[in-house]
């Protein structure tokens, strides 16, 4: 049975900015890591949660699920009701748009919810109850990713949360914007942006990157996947990497979420 709709939508009303393509590398690696739980599904569901001003991430996250995925659904929610108004000619079969929060208000439970840009503007101790909240109204099996990236996409890192809690993080960069790994600093999600600071797991991540990307040098000269790849590959002899080489070629790599999580207090 699906959880009672509060009456006013869960949330608060974010910038909205958006821009075609802006999601691209997040997308790209749910429908990798994720494609499979997705087919499986009987009701392959997908929500698009704040897609901002314009309905660009919502239309774009339908077309690349369904490349794994021919039956998945996508339902973009979004809070400010003038959105939603804004974004209806866009509807397709497969798409839809509604108005609402954190509550997710859909009949049934999402195998996905995709929460881009919007924990931005909210302080760091109400992202574990935001996480929360969303992480109940997924299936059994289902997947949460909020995170943070640039206004264009070159820059990204999120959090996967199962029901069960976070699992994962995830860099990911067009790596010719980088100048060292620590660049992707500026993105990370809520949970985290804060924390980067010494005596934190995920500022001794950061700093330990920067240096293995110093000593993969030698291999700028090949190009900077080339260089990008051996310096995950020496990062993963002291860190939990959990993805391998042909998700490293694409400028991202994954790490268990115990490994960066922030120290209590």
């Amino acid at each position: 049975m699906a959880p009672r709709t509060p009456s006013r939508p869960v949330g608060t009303v974010t910038r909205g900015t958006t821009n075609p393509n802006r999601l691209r590398r997040m997308d790209r690696w749910i429908a990798a890591t994720h494609g499979a739980a997705l087919r499986r599904s009987p009701d392959p569901v997908a929500v698009d949660l704040g897609y901002g001003a314009s309905p660009w991430t919502a239309v774009e996250l339908l077309l690349r699920l369904r490349t794994v995925a021919p039956h998945a659904r996508v339902v973009g929610v979004e809070i400010d009701p003038a959105r939603v108004a804004a974004a209806e000619p866009y509807e397709r079969e497969g798409l839809t748009f509604r108005h609402g929060g954190f509550e997710v208000p859909l009949p049934g439970s999402p195998s996905l919810i995709r929460a881009a840009n919007v924990l931005r503007q909210y302080d760091e101790d109400q992202v574990a109850a935001v996480w929360e909240r969303l992480r109940t109204r997924l299936a059994p099996g289902g997947l949460l990713v909020e995170g943070t990236c640039d206004e264009i996409g070159r820059r990204h890192v999120w959090v996967a949360l199962g029901p069960e809690g976070p699992r994962t993080v995830t860099f990911a960069a067009r790596l010719g914007s980088l100048e060292r790994p620590s660049d992707l600093a500026e993105r990370l999600p809520k949970a985290l942006i804060h924390r980067n600071v010494p005596g934190e797991p995920v500022h001794a991540f950061l700093r330990d990157f920067d240096r293995a990307w110093a000593a993969a040098a030698p291999y700028a000269s090949y190009g900077a996947r080339q260089r990008w790849m051996r310096a995950v590959r020496d990062l993963s002899a002291d860190w939990p990497v959990l993805d391998g080489s042909s998700r490293w070629r694409q400028g991202e790599v994954t790490v268990r979420w115990g490994a960066l999580a922030p120290r209590p207090g």
